[in-house]
């Protein structure tokens, strides 16, 4: 990508902290957080399939749920220091200053806004969103 092409991606506020993006912010930073998190998936489904497959009574069990939470934990982090708001397994909200925008594993791109006050549930597709709203961050 040519430097006149490049998008440039700022933290707003404290690392670690949610910021502000535009939807080229967004799109731009989409691909690191789909690879961080394909590879989260694919560390938690082998731990998932053990611990589904445990008694509650298994005295191992404790341990392995600790395994899922530190993988989950982490996927976390990493995340939220880039400045995305994490809401769900594998659900990544970027904050537009007027709602977000809204990616679930294994999307391939974002698609979907909400406003703050609804959820997943009440997304609706971006297009929509950016027909309806004419955001600045579009």
């Amino acid at each position: 990508m040519s430097s006149a092409n490049a998008v440039q991606i700022h933290q707003i506020g404290s690392i670690g902290e949610p910021r502000m993006f535009t939807l080229a912010e967004a799109q731009a930073l989409l691909p690191l957080i789909q690879n961080i998190t394909e590879q989260a998936a694919e560390e938690l489904a082998p731990v998932k399939k053990r611990l589904d497959n445990m008694l509650a009574t298994d005295p191992r069990t404790p341990g392995v749920q600790s395994e899922y939470e530190d993988v989950i934990k982490l996927w976390v982090s990493k995340l939220e220091r880039l400045g995305v708001v994490v809401t769900g397994l594998w659900l990544v909200d970027f904050d537009t200053g007027d709602g977000y925008l809204c990616w679930k594993y294994p999307e391939l791109r974002i698609a979907h806004y909400h406003g703050y006050d609804e959820g997943y549930a009440g997304r609706s597709p971006l297009a929509e969103a950016i027909e309806e709203l004419d955001p600045d961050w579009a």
